[in-house]
């Protein structure tokens, strides 16, 4: 006797997967039906595709008319170990990859195509025939971990919390030993010139230089051990946001830029001059990140008390069972989606002072952040937009 509850087919397409394009304007969603394209800011619903079944990664390029898609879910449109290069002007498959096992993460550029699959990374030129340029091993990178830049490729390296870092145009390989733990994000700046990680721990958001492969930052989420969701850094790299599974984005100043873009955001009276910002009437001066003040300069107490904290933070909205929302009461892993749950709080940041906040799941939400000042010149975080983009 099947006493499994009825599917309601009239609760709409459920989000698997969610990602910002190259400049956060857009963002693809891969949904248990097709995919669909939304514009970032407002967010409206830009394409829809409706394959009736499973996409379980949906990557842009930039806001062109190509989609990496990967096959998800319980009824996936593709084999899970395929990549579609899809174009969206002729509605159809321009280029097909195959792999020999899942693919976890695609990402693009106009001249090379990037795909981690568990335990290894492949690097091709866009091209049809897609050109094999190079194939790394990694250690279990079960997220897809991995970054495209203009000039560097970044991704685990063989030993878990390494990370390899690779000249696109040379091959040249850099390790950096980043954590003792394994990965659990990690992102680029838009430049390229710097690189942000973090472990299973999630107390400890590190920061390199792709160029020399130096640590240039270390920055605190918390004590306590966290699910780290999402890093980003800002536009001009002067601001690094990060999510977890505390339900909590915070916002960190990176060194030597924090003082250059706010100053130079700022108009004769202290107002900020982006018009987003909901700053009032701030004095713009510089204030402490260390939590604990004057406890972080004395001598030889431990190094929580001196690390560095985040100047703002804000709740954003995180759904306590992905699992129920995909209409299933086991706790099986969802076929064709890294870590094997819908993606939770990935950040994507508008402007230097705009930061929006995107979840998969039935509950897909977009949210909207900005930072500003209060009066005192405390900088401050504060939610100004939400929406369901499904309309479910």
């Amino acid at each position: 006797m099947n006493t499994r509850p009825a599917i309601d087919e009239s609760a709409g397409p459920i989000s698997l997967a969610a990602a910002f394009n190259q400049d956060s304007s857009c963002f693809a969603v891969g949904l248990d039906t097709g995919f669909c394209v939304f514009n970032s800011d407002p967010c409206e619903l830009k394409v829809s595709r409706d394959f009736n079944a499973g996409i379980g990664a949906a990557e842009m390029l930039g806001r062109a008319n190509y989609i990496a898609l990967v096959g998800g879910g319980r009824q996936p449109k593709f084999p899970q170990n395929k990549v579609i290069i899809w174009d969206d002007n002729k509605q159809q498959a321009a280029i097909t990859m195959e792999f020999r096992s899942p693919v976890h993460r695609v990402r693009l550029s106009r001249t090379r195509i990037l795909v981690a699959l568990q335990n290894s990374i492949h690097i091709y030129v866009f091209s049809s025939p897609p050109e094999k340029l190079f194939v790394f091993e990694t250690a279990d990178n079960p997220l897809g971990l991995c970054c495209l830049g203009s000039r560097i490729i970044a991704f685990p390296g063989r030993t878990p919390g390494q990370v390899q870092m690779v000249e696109i145009n040379t091959g040249n390989v850099s390790i950096i030993p980043a954590h003792s733990t394994p990965l659990k994000a990690m992102e680029m700046s838009r430049d390229g010139e710097t690189l942000a990680t973090a472990s299973e721990a999630g107390t400890l958001i590190r920061t390199f230089s792709t160029g020399n492969c130096a640590r240039t930052g270390e920055f605190r989420r918390g004590v306590d051990r966290a699910e780290i969701y999402s890093i980003a850094f800002s536009p001009d790299s002067t601001f690094l946001a990060v999510t977890s599974d505390k339900a909590t984005l915070h916002i960190f100043d990176l060194p030597n830029m924090s003082s250059r873009s706010r100053n130079g955001s700022m108009d004769s009276n202290g107002r900020h001059r982006n018009s987003n910002s909901f700053s009032i009437t701030g004095t713009g001066e510089e204030t402490t990140n260390q939590k604990w003040g004057v406890l972080g300069k004395i001598p030889l107490l431990p190094r929580v008390f001196s690390d560095i904290y985040s100047f703002t933070s804000a709740h954003f909205e995180v759904e306590d069972n992905p699992q129920a929302e995909l209409r299933d009461t086991s706790n099986l892993p969802i076929p064709g989606i890294p870590g094997g749950k819908p993606r939770k709080g990935i950040i994507g940041w508008k402007d230097e002072f705009t930061i929006l906040v995107i979840g998969a799941g039935r509950d897909g939400r977009w949210e909207k952040f900005n930072l500003g000042e209060a009066e005192d010149g405390k900088r401050l975080l504060m939610r100004t937009g939400w929406k369901r983009y499904l309309g479910n």
